[in-house]
């Protein structure tokens, strides 16, 4: 039982982080019908900001407190994170808008391996880490020797997570920005016609997606404390099964897709053999889009006439 429970927080945890990555892959996709495959690598890009500028300001700038120094890390994050996504669009995306379908999917796939490639060269091909933050923990629950904890990393991850996934469900739900968004998800011809601009709206949607990811790299990098130029790819493509597997188009699905591989993970570690944690989590998206192809809360596509 205590193993079981101590699993559940982990996977939670893991879970909150692959559903803040999966929401770009959802939000893209549900806007312009593309999969957007340099998302796990822009997830990275974060990760690797968010490094450099944890080190400027606890080792150049000596800032001691941990909440203040992540507070900034992720601000600053945030703001460089959604630039070069916004410059991902304007470059690669844009104007392959109204090519054939194929020709935006190979653009962001080359975008993937540059992104990856230039990390590497910039930065080093060894893993990068960053001293250990916020490592109190919470005991839960005790017997038999055996301790289920919560660390403050973990409280951190939860209450950002959920912060900004409420933030964001407001801005999508209640905001003109998101009466557009959903208007260029159901017509963007039409949403041109009464106003909306589309190219403005989609740059925006980019950028929300990949402020959500460097968020995401922040915490990744907070709980791990190691990060490589290699990590875009699994935790992408871990979170694009999450968003197939809540129904890739909605958001809330997103999130519980997320947080269902999570747990599915941290599960199969700690019930099963964790050389194959990868595949019991690719095995669910193989199973889903078998199965369930729209996902759990996605809708069966309907063909227009």
């Amino acid at each position: 039982m205590e193993v079981f429970v101590q699993q559940l927080i982990n996977g939670i945890t893991l879970g909150s982080i692959y559903g803040l990555i999966a929401i770009g892959y959802t939000m893209v996709f549900g806007i312009i019908g593309m999969v957007n495959f340099a998302h796990g690598d822009v997830f990275m890009v974060s990760s690797f900001i968010a490094l450099v500028a944890a080190l400027v300001l606890t080792t150049w700038l000596g800032i001691s407190s941990v909440f203040l120094s992540l507070f900034i890390v992720l601000i600053v994050g945030m703001l460089l994170t959604s630039l070069v996504s916004w410059t991902i669009e304007r470059l690669a995306y844009r104007p392959l808008r109204g090519s054939f379908r194929l020709a935006p999917l190979i653009s962001a796939i080359g975008m993937s391996i540059f992104l990856m490639n230039f990390v590497q060269v910039a930065q080093g091909p060894r893993n990068k880490a960053v001293p250990p933050m916020l490592q109190q923990v919470i005991v839960v629950m005790e017997r038999d020797g055996y301790e289920v904890t919560v660390s403050y990393r973990q409280l951190v991850i939860w209450a950002v997570t959920a912060f900004l996934l409420l933030a964001f469900w407001y801005v999508v739900s209640k905001t003109s920005l998101g009466r557009a968004q959903r208007a260029c998800e159901q017509d963007q011809k039409m949403a041109s016609l009464t106003g909306v601009d589309v190219d403005q709206t989609i740059s925006i949607t980019f950028v929300i997606g990949a402020a959500l990811a460097a968020v995401a790299g922040t915490m990744y990098l907070m709980y791990y404390g190691v990060v490589s130029f290699s990590d875009g790819f699994v935790p992408g493509i871990k979170a694009f099964t999450a968003a197939v597997l809540g129904g890739i188009g909605s958001i809330p699905g997103a999130v519980i897709g997320g947080l269902l591989i999570g747990l599915i993970e941290t599960m199969w570690s700690a019930y099963f053999s964790i050389d194959y944690k990868d595949v019991a989590a690719f095995s669910v998206l193989v199973i889903t889009l078998i199965f369930l192809p729209q996902g759990i809360l996605g809708r069966p596509e309907v063909e227009k006439v």
